[in-house]
């Protein structure tokens, strides 16, 4: 096989539609438009979720709840996800994506107290649970607060 010998799967690759091109082509005229009105016109139509008017859907359903704009979203992690790394390392967030036990840094790193570890580690993140915090400072290691 060469590569001029290559060609696309039957069905799958369409011709271009050429519109307003003669009637011969079996889209001139109005292209497909229709006769006159808004849809027919340049830059016509009307804005996604329009209703002609009619009060529109997303605005006839109930809001619920209240979103906060300016709330933290934090990259979680155990205590106990944090036995695979070797005694006396210092863990922070960029090891940890590194290692593939994270996938985005989002706004720090929060480390909660789930699990047990037994390695003295140094561990830098934005925010610890007080269990994390207690666990890692019991087997020797160091909870450190960035911001």
């Amino acid at each position: 096989m060469k590569l001029h010998e290559l060609s696309p799967a039957e069905g799958s690759a369409a011709e271009k539609f050429r519109k307003g091109r003669g009637v011969g082509s079996g889209n001139g005229k109005t292209a497909g438009k229709g006769h006159k009105g808004q849809n027919a016109r340049s830059g016509g139509g009307v804005r996604p979720g329009f209703e002609g008017g009619q009060f529109p859907l997303y605005r006839r359903h109930p809001k619920r709840g209240f979103k906060n704009h300016f709330a933290k979203h934090y990259a979680v992690i155990n205590v106990g996800d944090l036995e695979c790394f070797e005694n006396g390392e210092t863990v922070n967030l960029e090891v940890l994506i590194e290692e593939g036990l994270l996938k985005k840094s989002l706004d720090g790193l929060k480390v909660l107290g789930n699990g047990e570890l037994t390695k003295n580690l140094t561990v830098e993140a934005a925010i610890f649970s007080a269990q994390a915090k207690e666990k890692i400072e019991a087997v020797g290691g160091k909870a450190e607060v960035n911001a």
